[in-house]
């Protein structure tokens, strides 16, 4: 089989776990740099892994698709989930449990005229690298970040009380992988990724729903426990990093085989 990585970040641990081992069971893997003119020259491979984001990898990966060749997660798939308007639209309609979002435009706009009477989370509405995730308890915080952000288009979420860690569930394929970290939005901000052996009943289904629910065969869902314990989905990413999960390489390449032979 001829497996193509679609990336800017070749290095990355999970990819080039999974490499290795497509190479070590006799598998070709090619390395696609959506920067590149061209990337998509030559006889499309049997499937290909979209972890490039960006305009470019995107385009890459419809101009590969509308070639035939299978592409992990899809670019629609893939594009539905930088926007979190959307993605959060789609959650309620299916009936999962997402934190409310709402949509206000250019963040400069909107702070000028509201008046919080309580925490809330604030976004940017397209999800992307070093993108706009933020708390605001009062109208100085939102000053400050409607200075620096004046014209980020964003969706405002109230805040959820919670115990300051972030669930991290990753999903490939069928295997879900789990782990805690704390939240960049707790007091203490972003802090170490623990492992989590055991997962609250229910909860890896629920991730399963999620990627039915967008078509995505690789991706992460964050998920907080709120008062009473219950789930609440404060966000989706399609091809998330997996980083030191084990199981997570040899999943990925047998995802990527299962996909090919499809």
């Amino acid at each position: 089989m001829r497996i193509g990585l679609i990336t800017d970040k070749p290095g990355h641990p999970l990819l080039s776990a999974a490499a290795g081992l497509l190479r070590a069971g006799g598998h070709g893997v090619e390395l696609l740099d959506p920067g590149s003119p061209d990337a998509a020259a030559g006889a499309p491979a049997d499937v290909y892994l979209l972890k490039a984001h960006t305009p470019p990898g995107l385009e890459l990966a419809r101009s590969l698709e509308r070639l035939g060749a299978p592409v992990v997660n899809s670019a629609a798939a893939t594009t539905l989930c930088q926007d979190r308007t959307l993605m959060a639209e789609l959650a309620v309609r299916a009936g999962l449990p997402f934190a409310g979002t709402r949509t206000v435009g250019a963040l400069a706009q909107w702070a000028a005229g509201v008046s919080l009477g309580s925490p809330v989370v604030v976004k940017s509405r397209h999800s992307r690298r070093e993108d706009l995730v933020a708390r605001v308890d009062d109208t100085a915080r939102l000053a400050e970040l409607a200075e620096d952000w004046p014209d980020e288009p964003v969706v405002v979420q109230d805040f959820a009380p919670n115990s300051g860690w972030d669930h991290k569930l990753w999903a490939i394929g069928d295997r879900v992988f789990a782990a805690l970290r704390r939240s960049e939005l707790s007091p203490e901000g972003l802090g170490p990724t623990l492992p989590l052996p055991r997962l609250p009943r229910g909860w890896a289904d629920l991730t399963r729903r999620v990627g039915e629910l967008y078509s995505l065969d690789v991706y992460g869902v964050d998920i907080i426990a709120t008062a009473d314990g219950s789930p609440l989905i404060v966000d989706v990413n399609a091809f998330p990093g997996v980083r030191d999960q084990p199981g997570a390489p040899e999943a990925l390449a047998a995802l990527a085989l299962s996909r090919a032979k499809g």
